[in-house]
């Protein structure tokens, strides 16, 4: 077995259980910590069907951003769109025999790779021409930008310019999976692409991309606007206000046993 074998091995072990871990962290950080107030966004939903309805327009066809800029949601739109087809079309590597539905997403995903990148490539271009963009932009933001494109352009190349045992790729992935590990292709084109994505599972639960699971958690999407019918009280505003409660029942008690 190859040192490079072993290498991405061991790496995607420890990628995994790094984003694994991190996700399950956070997204229990995020279930733990109270809504302060009631705070949807207007016009909102009063009924708890109403946000559900509202939760689905949002993450499957990003209804706020639709809302305020129509290009920053075409970009957006054509990159998650195509991604996720991207990685249902990976899910053959993983799979044995492939599943059925999965061979129709084929065609598809193999060309949803340049929607990806185009569509990364407008995200991040709005970054150096919006003024107020590139102002609050950060390092992170534009590495983060530069780690999916280098994803997908790297995907592309071994697809249409350096071509790989995809054959030998997933039996490397199966057996991971089996923890029976498989000698993996030697391809500088595989490598940079395995290594990449690597690094994008390790960072993931700490960048910005968490908004993916963290939007069910905002408390400006969740809720529904019936502050009328049902009052919203945080645990720790519950627990503040028993104690001034008890405090004040004390104060009158006082008063009244030393009263003539």
């Amino acid at each position: 077995m190859s040192a490079a074998t072993i290498f991405f091995a061991v790496l995607f072990y420890a990628a995994t259980a790094i984003l694994v871990a991190g996700l399950a962290f956070k997204i229990a950080d995020y279930a733990r910590t109270p809504a302060p107030l009631k705070i949807p966004t207007t016009p909102a939903p009063t009924s708890t069907g109403g946000v559900v309805l509202r939760m689905l327009r949002e993450v499957a066809l990003f209804e706020s951003l639709f809302k305020s800029n129509l290009w920053i949601w075409a970009f957006g739109i054509l990159f998650h769109g195509a991604l996720l087809l991207v990685l249902l079309r990976h899910l053959r590597y993983f799979t044995e025999p492939v599943w059925f539905w999965v061979g129709w997403v084929q065609p598809f995903g193999l060309y949803a790779g340049f929607a990806m990148v185009a569509g990364l490539l407008g995200l991040w271009g709005r970054r150096f021409v919006v003024e107020r963009i590139r102002y609050i932009s950060t390092p992170s933001d534009h590495l983060m930008l530069a780690l999916l494109a280098g994803i997908g352009a790297s995907g592309l190349g071994m697809k249409f310019l350096m071509h790989t045992d995809i054959v030998a790729v997933k039996a490397f992935f199966l057996g991971l999976m089996r923890f029976d590990v498989q000698p993996l292709p030697s391809h500088p084109g595989l490598y940079v692409h395995l290594t990449l994505v690597a690094l994008l599972m390790i960072v993931f639960p700490f960048s910005k991309l968490l908004h993916a699971p963290g939007v069910f958690f905002s408390p400006s999407r969740n809720q529904a606007d019936d502050p009328r019918e049902k009052r919203h009280l945080a645990p720790w505003a519950a627990e503040l206000e028993n104690a001034v409660s008890v405090q004040a029942n004390a104060g009158v008690a006082g008063v009244k046993r030393s009263a003539p």
